[in-house]
């Protein structure tokens, strides 16, 4: 396997444990030319050879999990059908998908696969999108944005930081842009506002936020920091320091026909850790 997709494996395979559930690997493809039965097997004496492939594809990466996780409970499954599809179906009835930042079919150009998008963007659960430095430390990173639908992201970093053992960094980056649906690329950061004024709104923002999940989890250790900034420059420079970041698919004041906000966009494109993108309440 590649070392992008093996480290995916230990990170669902650890994921599992922490949460005390299986692991469930998963290949889909489509064939270009054969279209078994619906209900078939997937499998012909013409395909024989990429039967072989697949089944070794999925015998080591089961292994590669079962080092790093001996007590984790995997099943295998095979799939014939549009990968994004087969996943985006998988999601329903999944606690967490746990992708690589790029799949065997990526254009070397590509930032990012489209597996990891599309997942991203329609998953039915919290997606983690494995891409940075390898064995990173730090704190978990939490993009905070007071929005009602950023609460299942919040949610999830501290349950996070508590199943690893880390600090969460709540990061709450507030400009005098911070009410409007976009970040101009000049940002008049001096603009004529009452600045005093606008602070302490995003401060309390910040601290009503946290502060019933600090209740709920008070063995994490919790920085919180207010920064006058840019929104996605800043969030991906703080995932320099840190092991994970979380970001709701979409924040306050986002496009109503976006799927996946800017933010969770950028930190998906350019973070220096793994990125995890939560949904909100539909």
């Amino acid at each position: 396997m590649p070392p992008r997709t093996d480290y995916a494996v230990e990170t669902a395979a650890h994921e599992a444990v922490s949460s005390g559930v299986g692991l469930r690997l998963v290949h889909a493809f489509g064939w270009p030319s054969i279209h078994p039965p619906p209900g078939g097997p997937p499998w012909s004496p013409a395909t024989a050879g990429v039967r072989e492939l697949v089944d070794g594809t999925l015998a080591e990466a089961e292994q590669r999990a079962r080092e790093v996780a001996p007590r984790v409970d995997v099943t295998r499954e095979v799939t014939v059908g549009e990968p994004l599809m087969v996943l985006e179906i998988e999601s329903r009835t999944a606690s967490l998908v746990v992708v690589g930042s790029r799949g065997l079919g990526a254009f070397g150009s590509l930032l990012l696969g489209s597996t990891a998008v599309h997942l991203a963007a329609y998953g039915h659960c919290p997606v983690l999108v494995v891409r940075g430095r390898p064995n990173p430390t730090g704190p978990v990173l939490l993009a905070v944005d007071g929005s009602p639908a950023g609460e299942r992201a919040v949610e999830f970093a501290f349950a996070e930081a508590s199943m690893r053992g880390a600090d969460l960094l709540a990061l709450h980056v507030w400009n005098t842009w911070s009410e409007r649906a976009y970040e101009g690329p000049g940002d008049p950061l001096n603009m004529v506002v009452d600045i005093d004024r606008l602070r302490e709104e995003e401060q309390r923002l910040l601290d009503e936020t946290l502060s019933p999940w600090q209740t709920r989890y008070p063995q994490v250790a919790v920085e919180r920091r207010l920064v006058r900034s840019r929104i996605r420059p800043a969030l991906i420079e703080a995932s320099h320091e840190a092991q994970l970041a979380v970001a709701g698919a979409r924040g306050r004041g986002g496009f109503t026909g976006l799927l996946l906000g800017l933010v969770s966009q950028a930190l998906l494109h350019h973070a220096h850790c793994s990125v995890a993108v939560v949904r909100g309440k539909e």
